[in-house]
């Protein structure tokens, strides 16, 4: 298949699966292998993390009123009821950390598991069942639902989610907005303020996960035998595939974005746990029969 129709292919599926609690990871994992992409190629595993740098663009203009908005009122709030800790600026920050240094230490084990497709089957049938579970109870809880909005999130409930994320860094094909929006559910949210809060939280923590790939690309440029992850590109034509992908990644992400937070304001994610149990079922199908 010719490499530009590639690009825009899982530029497509980037944008598409970023935000959705289906597993960015897992889809371009499996495009990947459909289309006869070498999983441990460097230069891939590079250009699918970058473009997930196109796709997260996309939230702080979405989000931009609402960011200056908490930049203006930090660290006490709109109400003056809020510290360094609470205020929902801190509260992303404390939930990025509790993410990105154990996923910092433990980035040999998520590099492993990065190619397993049996993981993913397991995660995304998991979390297929974990997410309509939750969403069954929220369904019957929503009267007791004490946090409407980011600015009531306390420190605890960001903690929480920021372990779920990290969950969702080490157990490829869990998904991030599966693993945040379920545990903000948990934990009293709202369904719109856990996706809202989830969105926060993937600003930075995709920006540095991103910004140390790159890092790692000018490092290590690939060799005659192949490359962990960041391998850089090589030509102009690398850098056009990468346009290409980051481009269509961000264009796509935005109408997803859009869509999204217009749906969870009526409606649950039963059908994306429904999916991804179809999915997992399909993959798992797909996997024996190729032996």
């Amino acid at each position: 298949m010719n490499d530009y129709v590639i690009a825009a292919i899982l530029g497509i599926v980037e944008g598409l699966t970023e935000f959705l609690p289906v597993s960015s990871t897992a889809h371009l994992r499996i495009c990947e292998s459909l289309m006869g992409i070498e999983l441990d190629s460097g230069y891939w595993k590079m250009f699918s993390i970058v473009i997930q740098f196109g796709a997260i663009l996309v939230l702080p203009i979405y989000f931009r009123k609402r960011i200056v908005d908490f930049v203006k009122t930090f660290p006490g709030g709109a109400r003056g009821d809020r510290t360094v800790l609470t205020h929902p600026v801190g509260l992303t920050i404390v939930a990025f950390v509790v993410t990105a240094i154990p996923a910092w230490l433990l980035t040999k084990v998520i590099g492993k598991n990065l190619e397993n497709m049996w993981v993913m089957v397991g995660a995304l049938f998991v979390g297929g069942v974990v997410m309509w579970v939750i969403d069954a109870l929220y369904d019957r809880d929503i009267p007791r639902r004490t946090t409407q909005q980011m600015e009531e999130i306390t420190l605890g409930q960001s903690i929480w989610i920021g372990l779920g994320q990290l969950v969702s860094a080490v157990v490829p094909g869990t998904s991030r907005s599966m693993a945040t929006i379920s545990a903000g559910e948990m934990v009293g949210m709202t369904r719109a303020t856990a996706l809202e809060f989830s969105f926060f939280v993937s600003m930075p923590t995709m920006a540095a996960a991103t910004g140390y790939t790159l890092l790692k690309s000018l490092r290590h440029p690939v060799t005659e035998g192949g490359s962990a992850i960041g391998a850089a590109p090589v030509g102009s034509h690398g850098w056009v595939l990468l346009a290409i992908g980051f481009v269509i990644s961000f264009i796509v992400a935005y109408a997803v974005v859009a869509w999204f937070m217009r749906w969870v304001r009526t409606r649950g994610f039963v059908p994306f746990a429904i999916y991804r149990i179809i999915a997992a079922a399909c993959l798992a199908a797909w996997l024996i029969k190729r032996g």
